[in-house]
């Protein structure tokens, strides 16, 4: 997971020489636990290398067959078909039950990547919402159903850890966030990823700005704060650094 982030962020950089790099540290994981297995007499790295190259030309018969997939939607479908198609053979040679369209989602991924998953999966056979507008709604939705859960809890004026309620009702809400960013095409990880980066200059601009005036910016009062961010936003515009 590590070597993934570093390559992600890589990535972003546009330093073609550290992507490179990044990518041969990601190799790395992938030909030492191929040797692992080679000494332990499970497979070889040749076995990985045909193993994926029979997957992609099975699952892109409009690719290497006569399978007819104009838009990328009909390739995305006819993808979790094929997937599916394998599970149905895997379960019927080993008597098991079929299993899930969902069951390929690691549950170790990170919270918001496996939420884009789930939902991503669902879509492609059809599970889906008919535009962006009902995801907003499905927001605003969620939004009053953790208003009111905190409403509750916090009745009469005593304030108390978060229950199981707040707690769903928080996870709902991140839920149809990432959502709205996978209906719209936006990876919704490195979105919030940016989004932290793009905090975390503003935050550390807040910093620079409160010591040039001979203060800590915790001792700053929190009108101040909010003017100080609200400049900070400013300068960042004037860097084209959004």
């Amino acid at each position: 997971m590590e070597e993934t982030y570093e390559v992600l962020d890589a990535m972003e950089s546009g330093d073609p020489n550290k992507f490179a790099s990044e990518l041969g540290d990601l190799l790395l994981q992938v030909v030492f636990h191929a040797l692992l297995a080679e000494e332990a007499g499970k497979f070889t790295i040749a076995d990985v290398i045909e193993a994926v190259h029979t997957k992609m030309v099975r699952r892109h018969p409009h690719v290497f067959g006569k399978v007819k997939a104009r838009t990328s939607a009909a390739v995305l479908k006819n993808w979790e078909q094929l997937k599916a198609a394998e599970r149905t053979e895997g379960t019927r040679n080993s008597g098991d039950v079929e299993e899930s369209i969902l069951a390929g989602v690691p549950r170790s991924l990170p919270a918001v990547l496996e939420a884009h998953q789930l939902a991503s999966r669902a879509s492609h056979i059809g599970f889906d919402w008919e535009n962006v507008e009902g995801i907003f709604e499905k927001l605003v939705e969620e939004m009053k159903e953790l208003r009111e859960a905190t409403r509750i809890q916090t009745a009469g004026g005593k304030a108390a850890s978060p229950t199981v309620r707040i707690e769903e009702e928080a996870g709902d809400l991140l839920a149809a966030a990432v959502n709205i960013a996978r209906f719209l095409g936006v990876d919704p990880e490195i979105a919030l990823k940016k989004a932290n980066r793009k905090f975390k200059r503003r935050f550390e601009w807040m910093e620079h700005q409160a010591a040039r005036e001979g203060r800590r910016l915790a001792d700053v009062p929190r009108e101040r704060m909010e003017e100080l961010w609200n400049d900070s936003k400013t300068a960042a515009h004037e860097r084209n650094d959004r």
